[in-house]
């Protein structure tokens, strides 16, 4: 662990901005940082939370997301993506998410589904924001909207859970993978295939906490200190060392996230 304290991480998804941490947040980032997580993107998942996202990145020093999730997509029109227009333009957000395509939960038609992540694409495009992409079950989809309306455009499949040869598909149009903590579960076959195989300057790594916590805090809140345990777990699968590790995926959150733009 000490060598990941020493080079640093950046846990480019977490959800800092919910409830689960009302009682310990400071306490929560504090625990991150003394293991080396040095760096933070909150992400939102409606206006309510991509506004406490932007709160909580100017308070303690983070980065923010701002997007609106398909599970909202029934009910968002015009209204709601000027706001989000607006609060895309804080100073502290680097990037428009989570969006993206949710089959496995159905919450909303699908066809509103790819109308707010096409309308959101667009909005990302015209402000210069990379995207965060949430997607379950609707791999292809997902592949057909960004080789139509989100060509050319930066971002990252954010807790990547797909096969290879759709990580391989996202690769090819510019975007970064990112793994979260079910790499660490005993039958993750096909995520730590993924972690193993995709180019390192495509790799991030997240919690996406407080859910998903690695395989030794299963069934318990997750949080940005457990970064190092996905970390390590994929340094092992790679066959690199943690520093390695860490150093290649801080440095590409950086080129994703921050490249041209001031740190807040």
């Amino acid at each position: 662990m000490a060598n990941g304290v020493q080079a640093g991480w950046f846990d480019t998804h977490t959800h800092l901005n919910v409830e689960a941490f009302a009682g310990d947040r400071p306490a929560a980032l504090e625990r991150a940082r003394s293991q080396g997580v040095r760096e933070m993107l909150v992400v939102g998942f409606d206006l309510a939370s991509s506004q406490a996202a932007v709160a909580l990145a100017r308070q303690h020093g983070l980065y923010a997301a701002v997007g609106i999730q398909p599970h909202h997509a029934a009910e968002t029109g015009e209204k709601e993506i000027a706001q989000l227009r607006l609060l895309a333009q804080e100073p502290a957000v680097v990037a428009l998410g989570e969006i993206g395509l949710d089959y496995y939960r159905d919450r909303a038609p699908r066809p509103q589904q790819r109308q707010l992540f096409r309308t959101q694409l667009q909005l990302a495009r015209e402000l210069g924001l990379p995207v965060v992409i949430h997607s379950r079950d609707a791999a292809e989809d997902l592949l057909a909207d960004l080789r139509q309306a989100g060509r050319g455009m930066r971002g990252v499949m954010h807790c990547f859970s797909g096969t290879l040869e759709q990580a391989h598909g996202f690769v090819a149009l510019g975007l970064y993978i990112s793994i979260a903590g079910p790499v660490t579960y005993p039958k993750a076959f096909r995520t730590m295939q993924v972690a193993r195989e995709i180019p390192l300057e495509r790799l991030l790594l997240e919690t996406d906490c407080p859910w998903l916590a690695p395989q030794d805090h299963r069934g318990k809140r997750n949080e940005p200190a457990y970064l190092l345990e996905i970390g390590d777990r994929i340094a092992k699968v790679r066959g690199v060392a943690p520093e390695e590790l860490a150093r290649a995926t801080t440095a590409n959150a950086h080129t994703l996230f921050l490249e041209g733009r001031v740190s807040p």
